[in-house]
């Protein structure tokens, strides 16, 4: 059956004036809404509105317009069921074979300061979502469009024979089932995150993502990789970042670049964070991002060659120069001057990337949690968030001086951030050793000494995990280490604080472990 009626209900406006005067040159009938009709009758094009169709008014300020059988019995009828057409003739329903429908983005009302219940409920859209399911229902008869990048394909099989063929129809309607169930996933999550009685571990996670773009390939050439963003929730964070040169980033680009970026985060002073293969190679603070920059290399300047550096502020032109001596993948910041992104632009390669607006919690259950993919399901848990120490338990004889617990709590944001088993030697602000993913905590310590290019002498040792035996803490002693971060919470604490003791180290336990595997 040939197209003859379309309606058109869109909150994203892109293309519908261009599509909307196409149909009309086809002499489509064009039934519309609100400000989808406002705008078309702007542009010329002849726009019939819905309550003139239906013959009877919006009422309930709004909320109810399209829910009529003269609207949804135009879109569901079977076109060769003579049993619909004969109830579609003695209505007077004409059949409505092009829905054009995109739903208002629920999260761009939520995130608003300071909204209110009411507010938020009004923007839930219930005709939109109706007359998508109706649609793409009946596929078989009727094409539904939810996406504008979708209007001028369909236009053009319209053009050719005023039809749209039976697998387009289908791979359109899948798409709007898509787009329905991503809309009602942001809803109820914002409603879980409302309800006093949710629990911080909801017993239903809505997770709707929406292919973005494709990656050259994943981890290695011979697994495809896509990157995927939440659907009808803005733009934020790495995802929603802006590039400014360089190739396209890569599966492990991304991966290496969210790892610097949270690691680069925790800290308010100026901080460079160097990664490799998501652990970091250097990381430090400084008076200014570039002697920030220096600090970090100089922990581990051969492992920094092609890799990710993250920064926690705007960077300039004096540490775009520096940075800029060195082969690195991927740089991110929160901002670039023009000048370093002028240093930058004589590095082709270089991916320069400005990390998005901060990811608000009402993006849904999702945003406060940690998702692990395992065979047959999820693994999910709280992400490791806690507030900073401020009072250390001091377990040895010798308390840490003032320049010691400052270096030991900033040895322990670190730690967090390192591949079990984790230790680091840091002094001044500054990281000199780190000894990341092995299977024993002394070896851990042993790769820390061994990787260090610094002089290690009155440094501090942050460990990620209790000490299970006192070999780490005489290992450490003989590098240089004079006190000790650690949870705590071993069998044999008494024996490896004794051993702290004897080489008059201080030792202070945080009862927190930081895991990350």
């Amino acid at each position: 059956m040939k197209i003859e009626t379309a309606l058109i209900s869109v909150y994203d406006k892109k293309g519908v004036v261009e599509l909307g005067r196409r149909l009309a040159e086809m002499d489509i009938k064009i039934l519309s809404t609100g400000g989808t009709a406002t705008t078309l009758k702007k542009a010329g094009i002849p726009v019939v509105a819905i309550s003139e169709h239906t013959g009877f008014p919006e009422i309930l300020g709004g909320r109810v317009k399209t829910l009529h059988p003269r609207v949804h019995g135009g879109i569901l009828a079977q076109h060769d069921n003579p049993t619909h057409q004969r109830v579609l003739q003695e209505n007077q329903i004409p059949p409505i074979s092009l829905v054009v429908v995109n739903l208002y983005p629920f999260s761009e009302t939520i995130r608003k300061p300071e909204v209110t219940i009411d507010e938020a409920i009004e923007q839930i859209d219930i005709g939109g979502p109706t007359m998508i399911r109706a649609a793409a229902k009946n596929h078989k008869y009727t094409t539904v469009i939810v996406d504008p990048e979708d209007y001028a394909e369909v236009v053009a099989q319209i053009e050719s024979d005023r039809t749209v063929s039976e697998d387009r129809r289908l791979e359109l309607a899948c798409k709007a089932f898509h787009h329905t169930a991503a809309y009602d996933a942001a809803i109820a999550s914002f409603f879980s995150d409302i309800n006093p009685e949710e629990k911080d571990l909801p017993p239903t996670i809505d997770i709707r993502i929406g292919r973005d773009s494709a990656l050259r390939y994943g981890e290695n050439p011979h697994q495809q990789a896509a990157l995927y963003k939440p659907l009808f929730s803005p733009e934020a964070g790495l995802v929603g970042g802006k590039q400014y040169q360089g190739k396209e980033l890569s599966f492990n680009n991304y991966l290496d670049l969210e790892s610097a970026w949270n690691l680069c985060q925790e800290f308010t002073d100026p901080a460079c964070t160097i990664i490799k293969h998501t652990n970091p190679c250097g990381m430090a603070l400084g008076n200014n991002l570039a002697e920030a920059y220096k600090k970090a290399l100089a922990c581990d300047p051969l492992s920094a060659f092609g890799s990710v550096i993250a920064l926690n502020d705007k960077v300039d032109e004096k540490a775009a120069e520096l940075m800029s001596e060195l082969f690195v993948e991927c740089i991110v910041a929160p901002a670039y001057d023009d000048n370093a992104l002028a240093i930058f632009s004589g590095k082709k390669n270089l991916r320069v990337m400005e990390l998005g607006c901060e990811i608000p919690k009402e993006q849904g259950d999702q945003a406060g949690l940690d998702f692990k993919k395992i065979s047959g399901g999820f693994l999910v848990q709280q992400k490791d968030v806690n507030a900073p120490l401020v009072e250390l338990e001091t377990v040895t004889d010798r308390t840490p001086t003032k320049a010691e617990k400052d270096d030991l709590l900033f040895a322990w944001i670190v730690a967090k951030h390192v591949k079990s088993n984790a230790i680091v030697l840091s002094r001044d602000n500054q990281t000199l050793g780190l000894g990341a993913g092995q299977m024993s905590r002394v070896d851990s310590v042993r790769l820390a000494v061994e990787k260090a290019e610094l002089d290690l002498g009155n440094c501090v040792m942050a460990s990620d995990g209790f000490f299970p035996f006192r070999d780490a803490i005489d290992e450490a002693v003989t590098s240089g280490v004079r006190a000790i971060i650690q949870p705590g919470g071993s069998k044999r604490d008494e024996e490896v604080i004794a051993a702290a003791n004897e080489h008059d180290l201080a030792m202070v336990l945080t009862g927190t472990r930081h895991f990350k595997h």
